[in-house]
């Protein structure tokens, strides 16, 4: 598995091969994308909508036999697409897509702020 940075440029390489920075984008706009996943995975949640991961694993363990894949989209919508992990998934991937154009080092940045937050208190003096 690649590192957060390198997942970031990924992420983004494939958002613009897909067309999605043909024009320009405001941050705002894709913050809120990023807020729309996870409202989806809320109402995943709510719904008890969660991924079938075992059994579609099983499922193209049994079809490599016949077609020597390891992806089937069919599948895929089946067991996983609009599930809960499928709409965190989702999340990361805009919040990756974002990070990558801009540059952010996010690794750097999620080190320096745990870090930061060592030295806070209990719930960092909050009720919650």
């Amino acid at each position: 598995m690649s590192n957060l940075n390198e997942l970031a440029k990924q992420c983004h390489s494939k958002a613009v091969e897909k067309g999605f920075w043909d024009n320009p984008r405001e941050t705002g706009t894709l913050l809120m994308l990023i807020v729309s996943e996870l409202s989806e995975a809320l109402e995943a949640d709510r719904i008890g909508r969660f991924a079938r991961i075992n059994e579609y694993e099983r499922q193209i363990a049994a079809m490599n036999f016949i077609k020597f894949t390891d992806f089937d989209a069919d599948q895929f919508k089946f067991y996983i697409k609009d599930s809960f992990e499928d709409e965190i998934a989702d999340t990361f991937i805009r919040l990756l897509d974002l990070v990558g154009h801009l540059g952010i080092d996010i690794e750097k940045h999620i080190e320096l702020k745990m870090k930061f937050n060592e030295t806070r208190p209990n719930k960092h003096g909050k009720k919650y």
